[in-house]
């Protein structure tokens, strides 16, 4: 069954509840939680309420891993080569950039309102979102909201919120995710006390690392409440083998990095002991909400969504803290889901990403619209054991990669100086497209980057991601290497060409990426396209390449957009070269 077939013959999702009355949801969105340093498994109210009580996403990803761009992502169902948002602050993204592009008016608060939700809001909602432009325009589609607003987001003690587009007011002295949590609170209540379906998400700042944005600069672990200061002083980043290599790995930028030394080690691990403790406001948070519903009589006609931003490298690759890469730790993030129909205790390996988010929580809404990247994800029992999901990741990124931490402001990547102000220190040339498969068969990372650099990891054979079959153990790699019976070259060749596809899809294209190559059909995984009839087809395609590295989404800078379309004909076979103009928005989006 084709994804968009799949979309519509679940409407039905929630059962008799949906019909009578439509579900409420919850979502806890935190911001830069890790999935590969284990966070989670130090969430015990996380644990008990959400995952031995809802299904657990083992293959969730973001499609960009920086906040905002994200957020744009989760929050629109399209890829951010469609959102056009693409950094954390103008020009190239944040609040102002998000409302150039029309999406202040078109996203998914604004179409759960049209659903009949009332929505509500608590923590942060977009960079660049500030205590100048706060109501400038008001972020649109919201009921009642307490937004946090730059250039405080990140200081754990000095809050600035704007409630309702009212004049910001300061929270100097309290605890940020405690402050977003009692607001989530009464806005809960305030939901409760009305007759229509309720949207509540709720944003905290953990685990990200305490920054303040204006003069004087700092930027260091993140801060957390001295009830929590007694806990983790045992833990130590996991040891795996992509933790400090003693070679060198990776590609440009990456592979010069030196590698840490104690101190940095020592005061990386404090590092995540921060952030471990910076998530137990979180998890108190679940608990509270949790049992709040409960006692209201909502929590069986609730979803409850958890997830994350991006995800957060420490001490990986050599890499001090911080996000912006396409591997698995930046990547790969934690969704749980609980609600009706949900089957309880359960794992799911169903391929999922943030651009299914925002299609999976207006379909329970009862609302739908064609013109999606994503597709809504199974939720129920019936839904996980149906037809395979599509087994691949796109993910992108424009611009630098920026050290966080006190030792990301010093000469570690060979930018600044030690205290200057701005992104120096910042490694450039971090713009690449990168494609992740994920299956039962076969599980691979394909990156091509702005510099020429490229990657290719066999993850089942290397989970963490260091031989690189394009690095200098390439030619030993790939003797005798073979996915589905097929050589590493025709393997690379199918996965290029999918990622000229996905690299400026749209709509369906984005949801099924084979059909753009073969629209005839019969082609819906890597293994089916690995047919020796279409090898000279593959072999001509159009190469991902750039044709410079830029700080944010320039079309013209992201090489050819045509792919050879395989299209049957009679007698024999011919190929087709579509092209494309994807210079802008689709109109009717803004």
């Amino acid at each position: 069954m084709r994804l968009h077939e799949t979309s519509i013959a679940l409407l039905g999702i929630a059962s008799s509840a949906l019909a009578t009355k439509k579900p409420n949801i919850l979502f806890i969105l935190t911001d830069d939680q890790d999935w590969h340093m284990e966070s989670m498994q130090h969430m015990p109210f996380l644990q008990k309420y959400l995952l031995h009580e809802g299904t657990l996403y083992s293959n969730h990803y973001c499609t960009v891993a920086l906040c905002c761009p994200s957020r744009a992502n989760l929050w629109t169902g399209m890829a951010a080569h469609n959102t056009n948002v693409t950094d954390v602050y103008p020009p190239y993204g944040g609040f102002p950039k998000f409302v150039k592009e029309g999406w202040n008016d078109n996203y998914l608060p604004i179409w759960m309102q049209q659903q009949g939700y009332n929505t509500y809001y608590s923590g942060k909602l977009w960079n660049g979102h500030n205590v100048d432009n706060y109501n400038a325009p008001y972020a649109g589609g919201f009921n009642g909201s307490d937004f946090i607003l730059d250039p405080f987001t990140y200081e754990y003690y000095r809050a600035f919120m704007s409630r309702n587009g009212a004049p910001p007011v300061s929270y100097e002295g309290q605890y940020s995710p405690d402050v977003t949590a009692e607001k989530a609170y009464g806005f809960l209540e305030e939901a409760t006390q009305h007759d229509e379906p309720w949207f509540l998400t709720i944003a905290p700042i953990a685990p990200h690392g305490d920054m303040r944005q204006a003069l004087p600069f700092r930027a260091d672990m993140p801060r957390y409440h001295p009830r929590h200061a007694h806990l983790f002083k045992n833990y130590k980043i996991p040891r795996t083998k992509n933790f400090n290599p003693e070679k060198p790995v990776g590609v440009g930028w990456i592979r010069d990095l030196p590698r840490l030394n104690d101190t940095v080690i020592e005061y990386n691990d404090e590092y995540q002991r921060a952030r471990l403790r910076a998530l137990q406001s979180v998890d108190e948070m679940v608990e509270q909400l949790v049992k709040t519903l409960d006692a209201k009589g909502l929590l069986d006609n609730t979803y409850i969504f958890y997830t994350t931003d991006n995800g957060y490298h420490i001490s990986s690759r050599r890499m001090l803290p911080g996000k912006e890469c396409s591997y698995d730790e930046d990547v790969h993030i934690p969704l749980l889901v609980r609600g009706p129909g949900v089957p309880p205790g359960h794992t799911t390996r169903a391929v999922t990403t943030h651009t299914d988010l925002a299609p999976t929580i207006l379909q329970l809404a009862g609302g739908y619209r064609d013109d999606f990247d994503g597709a809504p994800i199974p939720l129920t029992k019936e839904q996980l054991a149906g037809p395979s999901r599509a087994e691949h990741v796109n993910v992108e990124y424009w611009g630098m990669a920026i050290p966080e931490g006190k030792y990301g402001r010093e000469l570690i990547y060979g930018h600044g100086k030690v205290g200057e102000i701005g992104t120096e220190n910042a490694a450039r040339n971090n713009t690449y497209k990168s494609l992740r498969i994920q299956s039962d068969k076969y599980s691979l990372f394909y990156s091509v980057w702005c510099t020429g650099d490229m990657e290719y990891y066999d993850v089942l054979k290397d989970p963490d991601q260091i031989e690189n079959y394009y690095g200098e153990d390439a030619e030993k790699l790939k003797s005798g290497y073979e996915i589905a019976g097929r050589p590493f070259e025709q393997v690379v060749n199918r996965l290029d060409a999918l990622l000229m596809v996905l690299k400026t899809c749209k709509g369906q294209d984005c949801r099924e990426p084979w059909s753009a190559l073969h629209p005839s059909g019969g082609i819906e995984t890597l293994e089916g396209a690995l047919d020796a009839q279409f090898d000279k087809f593959y072999a001509e395609q159009p190469r991902a390449t750039f044709t410079s590295c830029e700080l944010g989404y320039i079309a013209d800078a992201e090489g050819p957009t045509d792919h050879n379309t395989w299209e049957k004909s009679t007698p024999g076979d011919e190929l087709k070269k579509r092209s494309f103009d994807y210079s802008g928005p689709w109109s009717f989006w803004t």
